[in-house]
This record gives C-alpha cells, structure tokens and sequence, in this order.
C-alpha cells in the first residue's frame, strides 16, 4: 500500500500539471494575499523566492513557473477558500486587464515622426514562449500579444514586432528576453552564439531606419548579472580586463564565439560587443550586447549619481520599458549617450543613397548633398593640442594662445556683486533647457572642405569656418539696445569664455564674428578658412532630441502650455511623478550635450601625443561645427543679457555654461525676471518654459552665503554651478 507521503507527491505532481491555468488573475493574487494578512517577503520566503517576484506576480510583470507554480497556485486555491471575494466587490473585467499595450518604432523614412506611448512598467504581461528545433513558437496559456497604443497597425515594421532591444534576465535557470510592452520571451539559448543565433532567427528584435537612406537598426541584448553567470561569462572585470576594454582572447565565452563562426569588431568581446555573421544579400546579420554589470551604461548618463547600483537593480521589465522608450524617442542605443547622438546625427544626415546609373542601368553609391561624406583635410588653428598635424610646430607643453587655437567655449565667467547689488537678499539662478541643442537649431555649417583665405578677405557671414580677427578694439562698455543704454562693463565680453576682453587678434567662429558685425563694429580679418559648401546639417538631429525632450518632459506633468508659478511647480515635482521618465530626460540631455562635444573628441590617452587616434578616422570629426555651435550657444546667450539689461536693468554676477545668477528680491525666478505690463516676458528677454532655449528654475541661494563662499576661498571665482536646487543641462565638454 503506497505510503501517505507517495500519495502527496502524486497529488502535487497533478497540482503541477494543472497549475498551468488554473492561477487567479494578478488583482486577485494580490487581493488574497491582503485578505489573509500576508506579506510578499513571507510569500517569499515560503516559496523560496525574491520579494521582487512576488510582487511581479502580482502586478502580471512575470508569471510564476513549475515547480514554484503548483505551490504558490496551492497557496492560493486555500487562500481563495477561506477568503472569498464579495459578490458585490467582484472587479467588472475590462480590457485594460487583459492586454498588455506595446509601442512600435517609429516609422520608417520619417526623421521626426511622433514617437509612439510606452505603458508604465505596472502592467499585465503578454508573455510568449519560444523554442527551436522541431518544436514551433507558441503563447504561455491564456498570454495576449502586447497591442499598440497611439500607433496604427500600418506603422508597425512586422520584421521587428517586438521592439528594437530586450533585457536578457535568468531565474531558476530559465533565459527570459523581457521586451518592450511587457512581452517576455523564453530564450532557449545556452550559450552567447546561440542566443546571438536566436536572436537574429527568431526574436524579431531591431529598429527600422530614421532614414530612407539609411540603415536598419541592429537588435540590442542587454545582459543582467544572472544572464552573465548563465552564460558562464564575469560577472564584473579584472583590472586588466577593464584596461584592455575587453576580454581576453583565450576566454571560453570568446573561444565559443569563434568556434560558432560568429565574427566580432576589432573592439573585442567588452561591454559593448557587437556579435556579426557575413549579411544575407542586403540583410546585416548583427547583434549588439550591452553588458550591464560591466558599467556599459554609464550612471551618470543612464542613471542617477545618487545611485550607482539603480541600473543593476532595476527589474528587467523596467529596464526594457526605459531603455525601449529611449530607443522610440531618440533612437536605438549605440554605447554611451554621446555616441548615440553623434550616431543620431549620421542616422538622421546619412552619408550615401543608391542611385540608378542611367548607362548601365546598376545601382551605385552616390554622395548626400546634406550630410558630411568624407574626411577632408584638417586645419591647425581648429584641431586640439595632441592632434598630429601639430607635430614639430610646438613645444609638447606649449600652450597655444588665441591667435594660434581657436577657443570657442561656453562661459565660465564671475565678477564681483556690486553694494547695490548686495541689497538683495537673494540670488536666483536661471538655467537654458538643452541650450547647444538650442544652438544647433537653424545654424548653418560647412559640409566640405576648407578653404584658405588670405590677404585680409572680406567677412562674409554665410560663409562657416574660422576667421583670425582683432575684436580688441569693440567696446561695449556703453551701448544702445532697444533705445536704452546698457552698462557693458557689467556683462561678459561676447568673445571670449571667460568673459575678458580680447587682447588683439584671436581665431573666432563665424557666428562670433556675425555677432561683432551685429553690434555695429566693423571687422577686418586677417586670414580665415572657410567651408563653401554648406547647409543646416543639425537641423534634424535638433528636430529629434527637442520632441523626444519635450514629450518626456509632458509625461511629468510639464508641459509647453505651462508658464509662471504652474511651470515652476510642475517641475519641481516633476522626478517623483515619474522617476522613469526622469532618467530619460538625463539621458535625453546628456545624449544632445556629448554628441557636440564629441565633434571634436580628443584622444584622452589611446595612444602617444601627436599619434593619429581612431576618432580622427570619422567623416564627423568635425571641430569647426562644434566650435559654430558654442560660439552659437555663447553669443545667443549674451543677446539675451542686453536685453535684459536693457529692459530691466538687471546684470548676471556670474555664469556657468548655460546657468545664470542674477542678484534678486526675491527667491524665485519671477521676483527678477523682466516681464510687460500685460503680465508677458519682456521681448528678447529669458522665458520660463519646457521648450529648448527656455529657461528653468537651477536654485537659489542668499548673498550672504555667496560672500562667505568669496571670503573663504580667497576671491571671487565662478558660484554659479554650486547654487543648484535641482539639476542642470551641465551641457560643455
């Protein structure tokens, strides 16, 4: 006669096999478990569990699986009977708790198409279960596939359905790829080659082109911790590893990739790698993984200073909705945010279309008139220090004057607050929304070549480039801006990043030398290179980044209709409305400010001084547009500053980059900005508001703490990046 303990494992074996579809809907859960005094951790630790799970088991983020689902489904068969739910309080079924919404990627060939809605994290999963080998593709029991939610069926690319990257989690040994829309797909892969071939075959991952001439995104993986360990990789590197960049050759994980005839770039397997077979015809076989707990996101980009484990911590479903959000609104990520938006750039201005030769009637490549296309030579008043072409020409610490480097750079600029001026109580600091952002917007810059011009040429202001000019002599100690007279001497210079006046002839960008033109002075240069071809190569890129900030910004609550006293609360508030949606604006801002700087990115130690470096091989490698864009972003800036001056007599006492002090009355920017009778910002002057070139509130703090802050570090230096209520662009290289 079977003993009782046999006969319980029979009955749990049955439990097991029905369990599949017999669990209460995810309220239920959670309802049954409140019902009966229990919390998750208990659950938890009944079950052998992580709280997370539990709580994702509720909200429908993940479904339990065998041998823990008979078990949690018994708990809840026993919970259900002692607590049944009141007839009268039975939840009406609705949609919104069967289907899981999803958002598709942009259209294809639309550079600033609306990007589609992303439900919050907290939802209904659709899960899909997927398999290779004989077995076909099937849905886990009673799983709905994710739905779109602002977006028509036509805009949905089938070839990537279910969204442009995943996060490749593992629990109690099972791979799950957790997608965007909360579909999570089972992974059957054992190894990184297959889940790169599992990838490519079956997931439907990637990201359709921003561009009509462009390309097709490549699927991101986003490797956790307990996805390293599975894949028998490290969960963090050596500090020979981190050096290199990569792992080692000999590692088994690498030994496997070469072994699978998968093929990788000269970057090696590190936390960005990108894993590749030859192409199918004109199909990229390639995917790239991001290896999370090897810093590939970078916290102070992706994340928060404050806490440098958060990307690690976060759930999987979490993770992709972010990331996925990011990669609908910006574009799929390429490595750091700076990479992106230079990424950004090529995939919005691409370099090359196919084009019908008339003759033979073949395809070739043919050169885009609005983009840069190739590396052409470089000049040496433009280039930074370490550069080859300024091999032999100075001394290795030679620092080079104004006259030999052109020095357009964002203000870094204080001066002493005046008696009047320590009256006020107050100092109130303003700071520009994506401010180079806001500079690069209609700016037109040189897409070829330059061009030498000697024997003092002729400004020409819709000519970009450098030109070697004498502003020393501009004074603007007193000049006239709106029919009144505003003291210059109490703003910075226009010409120079820290605010002094120009000492004789200096290397400028063309908007600098526009602004000089603007102001009534005549110039006359001396030498310039010049760029003959040229057009709003930005343009597009601004388009982007301004309606992927401006629809962050409106999903916290902050949006373009706001001014006044709405604005400034609603941004206040505004990172404990979503925390989400407030990493995406760091990464959003982070994403437009390195992109700039990245124009001119310098070699940061890979190899010796005046040796060529891997960035200097890119067609944008571009240092005169990053120099058109600050001069653009500087100059735009000190506009601003005289009409302040001149409709309010209100002068800066100091500015950081994009973040102005001004001394005021009181604690708010609406005690001393200037505004009309009629309630409306003075014309020209700073404007409160979301929109890019806007200004927002930075913080506030007391004179008297700025003259202590003099007094005990021995004179006066640059305050205005410490007085800091909430958080800036920080936009500068």
């Amino acid at each position: 006669m079977p003993t009782e303990n046999e006969l319980f494992s029979a009955v749990d074996a049955l439990l097991e096999e029905v369990a599949q579809d017999d669990l209460p809907t995810p309220e239920e859960r959670k309802r049954l478990r409140e019902a009966a005094g229990l919390s998750q951790e208990q659950i938890a630790k009944a079950l052998k569990s992580r709280r997370e799970t539990i709580g994702n088991w509720e909200s429908g983020e993940t479904e339990p699986r065998p041998p823990k689902r008979a078990a949690y489904a018994r708990l809840l068969e026993g919970l259900a009977a002692r607590f049944p739910t009141p007839a009268a309080d039975a939840p009406a079924a609705t949609p919104a708790t069967l289907i899981s919404e999803a958002f598709t990627d942009p259209a294809p060939d639309t550079a600033s198409a609306p990007a589609p809605a992303v439900v919050p994290p907290s939802r209904p999963k659709a899960a899909a279960s997927s398999t290779t080998g004989p077995a076909t593709s099937s849905r886990r029991p009673g799983a709905k596939k994710a739905a779109a939610k602002t977006t028509t069926a036509a805009d949905a690319d089938p070839r990537f359905e279910n969204g442009p990257l995943a996060v490749i989690d593992c629990e109690d040994g099972q791979v799950s790829a957790y997608c965007v829309g909360g579909l999570v797909l089972d992974v059957p892969a054992k190894t990184i080659p297959a889940l790169v071939d599992w990838t490519l075959a079956e997931a439907k991952l990637g990201q359709a082109r921003l561009h009509r001439n462009g390309r097709d995104a490549d699927p991101i993986l986003v490797l956790t911790t307990s996805a390293l360990e599975r894949f028998g990789l490290p969960v963090a590197l050596s500090e020979k590893e981190r050096h290199a960049g990569r792992l080692p050759s000999g590692h088994k994980v690498v030994k496997q990739i070469e072994r699978a005839g998968l093929q990788m770039t000269q970057r090696g397997f590190g936390p960005w790698a990108r894993l590749y077979r030859d192409p199918e015809g004109s199909r990229r076989r390639c995917v790239q993984l991001c290896i999370l707990p090897w810093h590939a996101l970078d916290v102070r980009e992706w994340g928060r200073k404050d806490d440098p484990e958060l990307l690690l911590t976060m759930h999987p479903g979490d993770l992709v909705q972010y990331l996925g959000l990011y990669a609908a609104r910006v574009m799929t990520p390429r490595g750091s945010t700076a990479t992106t938006g230079l990424e950004l750039m090529t995939a919005l201005r691409p370099p090359t279309r196919a084009e019908k030769n008339p003759a033979t009637g073949e395809f070739e490549r043919a050169y885009n008139e609005d983009a840069l296309t190739q590396l052409y030579p470089v000049v040496p008043c433009e280039v930074p220090d370490e550069h080859p072409i300024l091999k032999g020409q100075f001394a290795r610490h030679h620092m080079r004057t104004p006259a030999e480097m052109l020095m357009e750079e964002p203000y870094d600029w204080c001066r002493p607050l005046t008696d009047e001026e320590c009256a006020n109580p107050y100092l109130v600091v303003v700071d520009i929304n994506m401010s180079f952002a806001a500079a690069a917007n209609g700016l037109t810059v040189g897409l070829n070549g330059p061009t030498h011009l000697t024997g003092n040429p002729a400004f020409d202001p819709a000519l970009p480039g450098s030109w070697l000019v004498d502003l020393s002599h501009v004074d603007l100690s007193r000049v006239r801006v709106n029919g009144r007279t505003v003291d210059g001497s109490r703003l910075p210079s226009p010409f120079t990043p820290k605010g002094e006046i120009p000492e004789g002839p200096a290397w400028y960008a063309t908007p600098t030398v526009a602004y000089a033109v603007e102001l009534g002075f005549d110039v006359v240069p001396i030498e310039a290179y010049v760029r003959t071809q040229t057009g709003r190569y930005l343009d597009a890129w601004y388009k982007r980044l301004r309606d992927a900030y401006v629809e962050t910004m409106a999903d916290m609550g902050v949006t373009t209709d706001l001014q006044g006293q709405e604005f400034l609360e609603a941004m206040a508030r505004r990172k404990q409305t979503d925390p989400t949606m407030a990493l995406l604006e760091t990464a959003i801002k982070a994403t437009a400010k390195g992109a700039i700087g990245k124009l001119r990115q310098r070699s940061r130690g890979q190899v010796p001084y005046y040796e060529p470096y891997p960035a200097l091989e890119r067609v944008n490698w571009r240092p005169d547009i990053r120099a058109a864009v600050l001069a653009n972003q500087r100059v735009g800036l000190h506009r601003k500053l005289m009409k302040t001056a001149a409709a309010a007599d209100l002068y800066p006492v100091a500015i950081g980059t994009d973040a102005i002090v001004y001394p005021s009355p009181g604690p708010s920017p609406l005690d001393v900005l200037p505004y009309t009778p009629e309630g409306k910002p003075a014309p020209g002057t700073f404007r409160l508001g979301v929109s890019p070139g806007m200004v927002k509130h930075q913080g506030t703090q007391t004179v008297l703490w700025a003259e202590q802050q003099f007094e005990e570090r021995g004179g006066v230096f640059n305050i205005s990046n410490l007085i800091k209520t909430g958080q800036s662009d920080g936009e500068g290289e």
